[in-house]
Formats: C-alpha cells, sequence, structure tokens
C-alpha cells in the first residue's frame, strides 16, 4: 500500500460531463451520508477519535469536523450559485481550518448534527432543482475554473465516500499512523 492509495483510498476525483445520468446516485450518497458517518463513528472512543487514516493525515475527529466545516460551504456554493449570476465563491485554508479548536475536540457529535442538519436542507434542495439549474455556475478563484453544479454534485458525492474511506482505513489500521516511527515501509 502506498501513501497515494492512502490519501486517495477511491481514487482521485474525476468528473466525466457525460455522467450526468448519475445524478439520482450523488443525491442518494449526499443524502446516506449523515447515517454512513455516524454509524462508523457513533461508539468510538477518544483514543480510536484520535487515530490517523494515514502518516501526516488527520485523525478521524478532524475529518468529521471538516465534513461538517466543507459541506456547510458547499450549500452556500449552492445556493450562490442558484441565486447569483456565475459568483466567485470564497474558498478557504481546509488544512488551517482543521488546526483550530473545533476540529481538535473529542466530542464530533455537534459535528454530526450539523453535518445532519445541512445534508437534510441540502437534499431538499437538490431534490427540486431543475436540469436548467444544474447548469449553473460558480467561479472557483483557487482552481481558476467554472463548475456547474452537476460537476459540484459529483464531486461532493465524491467527497462523501472519500472521508468515510478515510475513516473506514483509520479503523482498518488501529492508530498504526499515530507513531512516531518510520512509516514509510507501507
Amino acid at each position: 500500500m502506498n501513501l497515494d492509495s492512502l490519501k486517495f483510498p477511491i481514487g482521485r476525483f474525476n468528473y466525466i460531463e457525460e455522467d450526468c445520468v448519475e445524478l439520482d446516485n450523488w443525491i442518494r450518497y449526499i443524502k446516506q451520508f449523515p447515517k454512513e458517518i455516524s454509524k462508523l463513528t457513533s461508539e468510538l472512543n477518544i483514543e480510536q477519535l484520535n487515530w490517523k487514516y494515514r502518516p501526516d493525515g488527520w485523525t478521524i475527529k478532524q475529518v468529521v469536523h471538516h465534513c461538517a466545516d466543507s459541506h456547510l460551504n458547499s450549500i452556500i456554493r449552492f445556493k450562490l450559485a442558484l441565486t447569483e449570476e456565475k459568483p466567485t465563491i470564497r474558498p478557504y485554508f481546509e488544512h488551517k481550518w482543521a488546526e483550530l479548536i473545533d476540529s481538535l475536540d473529542n466530542d464530533i457529535s455537534f459535528s454530526l448534527s450539523l453535518i445532519e442538519s445541512i445534508h437534510y436542507k441540502w437534499v431538499l434542495l437538490l431534490d427540486s432543482m431543475s436540469e436548467e439549474q444544474f447548469k449553473l455556475k460558480f467561479i472557483h478563484p483557487e482552481h481558476n475554473k467554472e463548475f456547474n453544479l452537476y460537476e459540484a454534485t459529483s464531486m461532493y458525492a465524491w467527497h462523501c465516500e472519500h472521508h468515510l474511506s478515510h475513516i473506514r482505513n483509520a479503523l482498518k489500521f488501529k492508530g498504526k499512523f499515530n507513531a512516531n516511527i518510520n512509516n514509510n515501509k507501507l
């Protein structure tokens, strides 16, 4: 197992425009995410919440807190695209957010509640959108690129499974990547 496969356990995100037929599946992944992440994390103790999914990676609790932050940003991006003409969204430094006190908190219940609430509102919005609305775009200045809401939906469906896989890897390796030893023997 190499570091890239630990960082991207389901592979890197790859959007193919013709995949728009997958929209119902993407929405289903986004809808199921709160239950899946809760199921994976609800019985974890503090030691387990602090297991990393790869060397120099985040802990399980940081992944949970990140998903709340990321998905909150995402629904805002969707709403901006639905109400403004090609808005330029505000990127953020997720790696720095992951080091803030709320992302280091061992109590993930508030982030899980936030994820559940965000996803409820998000899926309600996604289910109501027309084909024309999914073609609306926002501009991401960090990537210097326009994203339509089909692509954004696809990316966040991938994002859900990507981070669920990180949690599964952290549980599988049971803290192996937390040790202060040479982890280059993967």
